[in-house]
């Protein structure tokens, strides 16, 4: 990466000087068109400088990694479980957008709308570079679409984005430190999935981290999911504790609720979102739900300078 990285600041920085060159040249001899081609050459390397340069914000050991994302509605029943599911929709409709691949590995649905929780992948290019930042708090303002008065609600939801270890990385699990269950899928997939006890859920007994798939008709397929992921958790446990983040982390997943907000989407009594963290906001709350986030994962990474 940081060989790609110089070599593609070299080739940019003799780029402009070539069309700066040609610039002058095209200013002497009045060519307007030619002049508007080099506009858009110009605009074109300024793209591809600010690739680069938010590529220098993914240097982290796992930033290059895929990830999983939790998500996890808050206290508010049927509201926070709605706005759970409209925030995993937003999520899959930014990896379809950047044509990275994306599965769904565990879902409980909500009693009459939406999900109480879901584990998703997501497969591409620093991925987990991207997202990481997303882990937190996402608040929802508007008017409730289950409430007969027509009243405003807030719902809020849990984000939690951990990179998937790949074969380099040595996790050690033991047998004794887990405990395995298996019951019955409650997602789709069909009669055999609901009448067998295909889905796995690992619970690590010293950590108390819990890992659950349920996308497989198979037992042991789920199972290895389920151990994949403990990997995935372990390993971003560890990062966590060296980045002395782990107290923040648990604070994070245990309270979903007011105050501890990272973005909030409100889409009544006026339409906007804000990051928390950086301030940086949206006037249009349809499409950022619509998996336009790449302004706020921008955002998010300038936040470590």
């Amino acid at each position: 990466m940081y060989e790609e990285l110089v070599s593609s600041y070299e080739k940019s920085i003799n780029n402009l000087k070539d069309f700066d060159e040609l610039n002058k040249l095209a200013i002497e001899e009045k060519n307007t068109s030619f002049q508007n081609e080099l506009l858009k050459n110009i605009k074109a390397l300024r793209e591809l400088v600010k690739k680069n340069e938010i590529r220098c914000f993914l240097s982290n050991e796992a930033d290059s990694l895929d990830c999983y994302i939790e998500i996890h509605a808050g206290a508010g029943g049927t509201e926070s479980q709605d706005w759970a599911e409209m925030l995993r929709r937003m999520y899959l409709k930014w990896s379809v957008q950047k044509k990275f691949k994306s599965s769904l590995i565990s879902e409980h649905k909500g009693d009459e709308a939406g999900i109480k929780s879901s584990t998703i992948k997501i497969e591409g290019d620093y991925i987990f570079g991207w997202l990481k930042k997303e882990s937190g708090i996402h608040r929802l303002v508007r008017i409730s679409p289950f409430d007969s008065g027509a009243r405003r609600h807030t719902s809020f939801a849990s984000i939690w984005v951990y990179p998937v270890v790949d074969e380099n990385i040595n996790i050690e699990i033991l047998d004794k430190d887990l405990r395995i269950d298996t019951y019955r899928s409650s997602g789709a997939g069909g009669q055999h999935v609901n009448t067998t006890d295909s889905a796995v859920r690992i619970t690590h007994l010293p950590t108390k981290i819990v890992v659950q798939c349920q996308n497989d008709r198979s037992q042991h397929k789920n199972k290895e999911t389920c151990l994949n992921m403990l990997k995935a958790r372990l390993y971003d446990f560890e990062i966590k504790k060296k980045e002395k983040e782990n107290q923040n982390h648990e604070s994070t997943k245990s309270e979903i609720g007011w105050g501890h907000q990272i973005r909030s989407y409100v889409l009544q009594p006026y339409r906007l979102v804000k990051d928390n963290r950086s301030n940086h906001e949206s006037s249009d709350p349809d499409k950022v739900l619509n998996g336009d986030i790449d302004q706020f994962l921008e955002k998010s990474l300038y936040q470590d300078i």
